[in-house]
């Protein structure tokens, strides 16, 4: 079987379990890479760029040879090469678990209950729920979501579709990394400083076939168009500006603006000022976008992957 075929079928179906059992509950393969990451850490860490470097390069290199090595021994079985890339896709996309929190905050939201909204923030992303009302945890929700529609679904399909199973899992690694040492304090500015810029990298294809994707499948392209072209490059992050100012276009609502970290207050630039406030509703809105941006997503690396092998062939 061509290995396009073998990208396209173990693709959709690692999506279709991931629609249908969403993340385990024990034994994530990307929480045992975690684990392995922060061993890793504790033997190579100093407060200097080139031991952050060298542990990026171990870490990822581990998870793309590994995805090499499985990849060629399953090579001679067609059914085999699928049901792998199945479960690496399954193992790395997180697109249930995003939406299904999402709309765990949003039903706390529509019944009033902004406690419980609150409690359950912290699942989804890193703010100060204590620090928001309820339209301020709309908002950091929608923007979570835009984000990691970017990150834990799109993100790993491009990679996939470009490297087959160790695109997968190398994607996941770096995009792990960076949630754990790729931040600005004091222990990881300069050790967690490579696993940034590569993430910053690995993450730049995904964010942008995102925000075109949130163009054609939002409910106002023009205003996503505007959005993306005007104000994405006034986010701080060069891959979250595109993403988060496409999906506030496309929903028409206003994104960015004060935010809270642990206590430390950011003031970042308002996203599609033209927009509406947030509301508890947009939250299913979101999610339902970002579904659609996920399915487009598998769709554009299937026919990609199809193209390159073709040309190759």
């Amino acid at each position: 079987m061509r290995a396009d075929r073998v990208f396209a079928y173990g693709a959709a179906a690692g999506l279709l379990g991931d629609l249908l059992f969403g993340d385990p509950r024990r034994g994530h393969p990307v929480a045992a890479f975690g684990r392995a990451a922060g061993a890793v850490e504790r033997v190579l860490w100093r407060d200097h760029r080139g031991w952050g470097a060298l542990h990026t390069a171990v870490c990822v290199g581990a998870a793309v040879g590994l995805g090499a090595v499985a990849e060629n021994v399953v090579r001679p079985s067609r059914t085999a090469s699928v049901a792998l890339t199945a479960a690496a896709t399954w193992a790395v996309v997180g697109g249930t678990s995003l939406v299904r929190e999402a709309r765990v905050i949003g039903r706390a939201l529509e019944a009033g209950d902004v406690e419980a909204a609150r409690e359950r923030l912290p699942h989804l992303c890193g703010r100060d729920p204590q620090a928001l009302d309820a339209d301020g945890i709309a908002r950091a929700v929608v923007e979570s979501v835009a984000e990691n529609t970017s990150d834990a679904v799109v993100g790993a399909l491009v990679w996939g579709a470009v490297g087959g199973v160790p695109g997968l899992l190398g994607f996941r690694a770096v995009n792990t990394l960076d949630a754990m040492v790729g931040h600005k304090s004091a222990r990881y500015r300069r050790f967690g400083w490579a696993s940034a810029r590569l993430d910053d990298l690995a993450g730049w294809p995904g964010a942008r076939l995102t925000a075109v994707l949130a163009v054609l499948a939002g409910d106002r392209p023009r205003g996503a168009v505007r959005a993306w072209r005007e104000d994405a490059g006034k986010h701080p992050s060069p891959n979250a500006g595109p993403v988060e100012a496409s999906f506030a276009g496309a929903l028409g609502v206003r994104l960015g603006g004060t935010l809270s970290y642990a206590g430390r207050v950011e003031h970042r630039p308002v996203l599609n000022g033209q927009g509406r406030a947030v509301a508890a509703y947009d939250i299913e809105r979101a999610a339902r976008l970002s579904r659609c941006v996920g399915l487009l997503a598998l769709g554009v690396g299937v026919v990609a992957r199809a193209v390159v092998k073709g040309r190759g062939a």
